[in-house]
């Protein structure tokens, strides 16, 4: 059985989290392939029993290409098994990481014609020294408003990799059905 991952990312870390994804189900004896949605071309659908998609937050919004792409596949997406995950800082929060209570995942879901399976949120990683001058001063900010790290000689990943590890495994099954 083989799994397409295609995910949306701006600083790297949705695509760590598509590759741990992609080695957790690897152990789960998926053959998976893993795209960057903003390279993807031509998809042979019929070669996937399953598709995952992740995409980040920026700014308080996914990348236009999320839903661009959701509406030109959404027929094809439809007839696979699917999962969709979102990275945001928000999620770090107790309160902010499920698709119930996280408002950017709860909105895409609301708007999109595409009703994934599998939902999950994932904490992101905060990489101050990767990030342009105006990004760091601009996400410094937003983290001091929301009481977040805002040493910017830091790089913290938010990320709980257990959780990520199960939501693999939770793909996998729902696959395998």
């Amino acid at each position: 059985m083989k799994v397409l991952i295609l995910f949306s990312t701006r600083d790297g870390q949705t695509r760590e989290i598509a590759a741990a994804l992609a080695s957790e189900m690897k152990e789960q004896a998926l053959d998976v392939d893993m795209v960057n949605m903003h390279r993807a071309e031509a998809i042979d659908w019929q070669s996937y029993d399953g598709v995952v998609i992740g995409a980040s937050i920026r700014y308080g919004r996914f990348h236009s290409s999320l839903d661009s792409f959701v509406k030109k596949h959404q027929q094809s997406l439809k007839q696979l098994p699917g999962a969709f995950y979102s990275v945001n800082l928000v999620a770090r929060k107790p309160e902010k990481c499920t698709p119930q209570t996280n408002s950017y995942t709860r909105k895409f879901l609301l708007n999109s014609p595409w009703q994934p399976d599998r939902c999950a949120v994932f904490a992101g990683a905060l990489r101050y020294p990767r990030y342009k001058w105006y990004d760091r001063v601009m996400i410094r900010l937003i983290m001091k408003m929301t009481g977040g790290e805002t040493d910017t000689s830091k790089e913290v990943v938010y990320t709980d990799w257990q959780q990520v590890a199960s939501f693999a495994r939770e793909i996998a099954q729902l696959v395998r059905k």
